[in-house]
């Protein structure tokens, strides 16, 4: 205890709540300025549920940014296209290609992953520096702070006590930090999400493109895209519930599924069919905040920003809030209190935008009626310089620019 307390406050490591994607990418940002961290996560284990998601450039450039680039390049596939068609009438509303001209563009490709694959090359970085520390089935209960000393200290169910010179509350959709100190409702979408992943074999061939494919229907949408290697797909189906939905995750049922792609064609409604289990996400987002500071405690990922899936960006946003505070930490030689006010800086507006961004596309994914008609209307005989154009604001973020996005 002597010793403990005759440390200063910049010798104690920072404590991270959350072992997901986002506080792994802030344990490695902050290994690589010097730091020993301390990763509390409430499950059994350190690990990552879920199925697929995409990869922008932005990924990219910050997992090469957190030194373990290679690790997810050879887990990720490496799409052809992105592609949007009516689910209706089939038709082909828009496609844009990510081959080569698009990686000349942005300096990195576009890609599928399985988000556990994502994690894996996370965590492998994490331990591969023997500076990360990891306790799991430690759930935070409360943050305390000793402004005079400069330590924040998180307090987990048992009544133990973490100590830190700083606190990341990248502890998720569902917050302990946010909630201490922010304390505001969720905003429960109504939108319901069921994901499942089923190997190539059982997998439709007329299906089987290297695309990121997404069926628009009214009140509904479908995705999937290719996984490990393509050898298996990924399947997401979202449609507005007729309930009252509570956010979370539940198991799946598909008696519920078919009942809501009534007068969707056959050959995208044939996707609801192949998955032998569903997990089923009641989605929600939160309103933007202008404050993720809070002392020495700041908030990153879902924690910060929740957002509905409607971008693909939830993951590459959390991964750049890491790159972000590490730079911030450089510029500012580890001071923290000017770090993390830079960092939220150069952080709040870019995710905010990603948060209002989802919500206008989940409008444009599910149109119905004469404004479906303007939806597929909307991008006819656009070059894809013009698509990449529109895309600049997302994809060209990288190391060397993210302190100048604010």
């Amino acid at each position: 205890m002597g010793a403990d307390a005759a440390k200063g406050p910049e010798d104690r490591p920072v404590i991270v709540c959350g072992g997901g994607i986002g506080g792994l990418a802030a344990a490695l940002a902050l290994v690589r300025r010097g730091l020993s961290v301390v990763v509390l996560e409430q499950a059994p284990e350190i690990g990552e549920i879920g199925a697929g998601i995409q990869l922008g450039p932005n990924a990219f450039h910050a997992f090469d940014a957190l030194g373990i680039g290679e690790k997810a390049r050879s887990r990720a596939v490496y799409t052809d296209y992105m592609v949007m068609h009516d689910a209706i009438d089939e038709t082909q509303v828009g496609r844009i290609d990510t081959g080569e001209a698009f990686r000349q563009r942005f300096g990195n490709p576009y890609a599928v992953i399985h988000r556990a694959d994502v994690h894996l090359a996370l965590l492998e970085g994490a331990r591969e520096t023997g500076r990360v520390a990891f306790h799991t089935s430690t759930r935070i209960e409360r943050i305390e702070q000793d402004e005079a000393a400069g330590t924040v200290t998180a307090i987990d169910q048992h009544g133990h006590r973490w100590t830190g010179c700083a606190l990341i509350g990248a502890d998720g959709v569902k917050s302990v930090v946010r909630a201490q100190y922010v304390n505001d409702p969720p905003r429960v979408t109504g939108h319901v999400v069921y994901r499942a992943v089923v190997d190539k074999s059982e997998f439709p061939p007329e299906l089987q493109w290297n695309a990121a494919s997404l069926w628009a229907g009214p009140k509904c949408h479908l995705v999937h895209y290719p996984l490990r290697g393509g050898e298996q797909y990924n399947i997401v189906v979202t449609f507005h519930s007729r309930q009252q939905e509570e956010w979370g995750v539940t198991d799946g049922s598909k008696a519920e599924v078919e009942t809501y792609f009534q007068g969707i064609s056959p050959k995208a409604r044939q996707l609801i069919e192949l998955p032998k289990s569903w997990r089923r996400w009641a989605t929600a987002d939160r309103e933007p905040i202008g404050n993720w500071v809070f002392g020495r405690a700041t908030l990153l990922g879902d924690a910060a920003h929740p957002t509905t899936q409607y971008m693909a960006q939830g993951a590459c946003m959390a991964i750049e809030d890491a790159v972000t505070l590490g730079e911030a930490l450089r510029v500012t030689n580890d001071d923290w209190d000017a770090a993390l006010q830079l960092y939220q800086k150069n952080r709040i507006t870019r995710t905010a935008r990603i948060v209002l961004s989802g919500r206008e596309m989940g409008r444009l994914y599910h149109a119905a009626g004469v404004e479906r008609l303007v939806r597929n209307a909307l991008w006819k005989g656009r070059s894809q310089e013009r698509f990449y154009d529109a895309m600049e604001w997302l994809y060209s973020w990288n190391v060397d620019n993210c302190l100048q996005q604010g």
